[in-house]
């Protein structure tokens, strides 16, 4: 850690960035564990979703949206997209100072470890699940566990438009999970920052007998455990900002975010393409 890094970091901000909003999920979970840390949180709502583009452009989106945290002076960054937890993760940890914590790599080792039968599922979009970031982590031990797979792409649309709860929800959720269930699973993950929304549905259908692994539950636990370890804890015990920052829509997601983040939203930003050229291509 250099000097600069290093002096006052303890009272810098968390950094948290995704392709759009469901991230705020990531940050509702830091905020209930670490509620004296102030957070900057980056929405790329201008270039959401990640998950169409190549690997070479979902790289280079990630690194602008950490340089753009980076540049003020965040001292922990959390990656809460899971496209680029699975693809730009491994690249940008060897490239920068700060520390680098995201969605995929806790979610499997908290699966793995409150699996008892060894059969795990795996729930995101139709992207995350392709990218098979979830299954090779879950198939790293030896002897590997069973590891069932499902995209559930309607999830994101409901949790958008606050359909939570009620039959709707409950007969698309029965309609993805069943097959899984019928597999013997006791453990599922969570796999979209978006799907906490539907925690309560998904709870229901899926039964006691299933463990639910949040992602970025575990991402905030691994966050608290690094600030900790490197001592970068800030020492407040409450009173932690959480400010906004997207690349496009601010009203949208002033509209919408506060479900995400549950509890009122203050004023989102809008970056200037002055400062960082969102759409250049």
């Amino acid at each position: 850690m250099s000097e600069a890094f290093g002096k006052h970091a303890a009272r810098g901000p968390i950094g948290v960035f995704d392709s759009g909003i469901g991230g705020l999920t990531v940050v509702r979970a830091l905020r209930r564990r670490l509620p004296g840390e102030d957070i900057l949180y980056f929405g790329d709502t201008a270039r959401v979703p990640y998950g169409t583009k190549s690997s070479a452009t979902v790289l280079r989106f990630s690194r602008e949206c950490l340089g753009f945290l980076a540049r003020r002076q965040v001292k922990l960054l959390v990656v809460a997209c899971n496209t680029a937890s699975a693809v730009a993760l491994p690249v940008l940890s060897g490239a920068v100072e700060l520390p680098l914590i995201g969605v995929i790599a806790p979610g499997v080792a908290a699966a793995l470890e409150r699996s008892r039968r060894r059969r795990i599922g795996v729930i995101g979009t139709a992207a995350t699940i392709t990218s098979g970031a979830y299954r090779q982590g879950l198939e790293a031990p030896d002897p590997a566990p069973e590891v069932f797979e499902r995209p559930c792409p309607l999830f994101v649309p409901l949790a958008e438009e606050g359909w939570t709860e009620g039959e709707v929800p409950r007969l698309v959720a029965h309609h993805y999970l069943d097959g899984l269930l019928a597999e013997g699973i006791d453990a599922l993950i969570l796999g979209c920052t978006h799907y906490p929304l539907l925690r309560d549905v998904i709870a229901e259908v899926a039964g006691e007998g299933v463990a639910l692994i949040d992602s970025g539950e575990e991402a905030a636990r691994g966050t608290a455990a690094v600030l900790t370890a490197r001592g970068l804890a800030n020492p407040r015990q409450a009173g932690g900002r959480c400010t906004v920052y997207v690349s496009d829509r601010p009203r949208h997601v002033e509209r919408i975010g506060t479900a995400f983040l549950g509890e009122q939203l203050e004023a989102v930003t809008l970056v200037d393409q002055s400062e960082v050229p969102w759409y250049e291509r």
